[in-house]
């Protein structure tokens, strides 16, 4: 069996729901349909004249999430995904139209509402939007370093917890083997945060039954996603 490494999954939320998984390797990517429960036929498909001009970064992928509707400036935006990437040695993030899949801007992140994170963007695993918290517009941002972010762009707070004790504690023993982690938002399943781990394996996480795994990347687990 094909053991996958060096790759991003990021959620989207327009249309039916999905993840994207990015091998950077490869310079390809798989479409994982939640509803369907398995990867796209014909995937992993090549990058190349895919994903508007953002094609030629996703090589240099660190991690990305989604955000919906009204944003933290109450601007109703629809689907966003936001791409974190390295453009050189430029941390850099590409904001993504999800409705007409076309890029809204690429810019140094420096230069945006996700500047704070500049200093942990080497550390960033993966993000969580944690829509039942106080402020909607609430992300737990994973480190790869045995702690975690909490970050509201609507309050412009942003504050470093250990993974010890937490709701995440289970997941410091496996900080050194965390590829990438995205959110499963599909609205008839439950909302699951997946931490991908090395050796085709992951954990899985939500509010009521806390972090299950690790559990094994197969046919069973992920369709389609291991390519022999």
């Amino acid at each position: 069996m094909t053991t996958i490494k060096n790759f991003v999954a990021v959620d989207w939320r327009s249309g039916p729901d999905r993840i994207y998984f990015f091998f950077k390797d490869t310079n390809t990517y798989s479409r994982f349909n939640l509803g369907d429960n398995r990867v796209e036929e014909n995937h992993p498909a090549a990058v190349d004249d895919h994903w508007d001009d953002f094609d030629k970064h996703v090589k240099d992928l660190r991690f990305g999430f989604n955000t919906s509707g009204l944003n933290w400036k109450q601007v109703n935006e629809g689907d966003i995904t936001w791409f974190f990437y390295y453009e050189g040695n430029t941390p850099m993030v590409c904001k993504y139209q999800q409705s007409s899949d076309k890029v809204v801007f690429k810019k140094p992140i420096s230069q945006t509402e996700w500047g704070v994170l500049l200093p942990y963007f080497d550390r960033i695993v993966g993000v969580m939007w944690n829509e039942n918290a106080d402020s909607k517009h609430t992300f737990w941002i994973l480190l790869n370093d045995g702690n975690y972010i909490i970050y509201s762009p609507w309050s412009e707070i942003l504050r470093v917890y250990p993974l010890k004790n937490s709701a995440w504690q289970k997941l410091e023993q496996y900080k050194d083997r965390m590829i990438t982690a995205v959110l499963n938002d599909h609205p008839l399943l439950k909302t699951y945060f997946y931490i991908f781990l090395t050796d085709n394996e992951y954990l899985r996480y939500d509010v009521q039954s806390g972090i299950q795994g690790p559990i094994s990347v197969n046919e069973d687990s992920w369709p389609g996603l291991i390519q022999d």
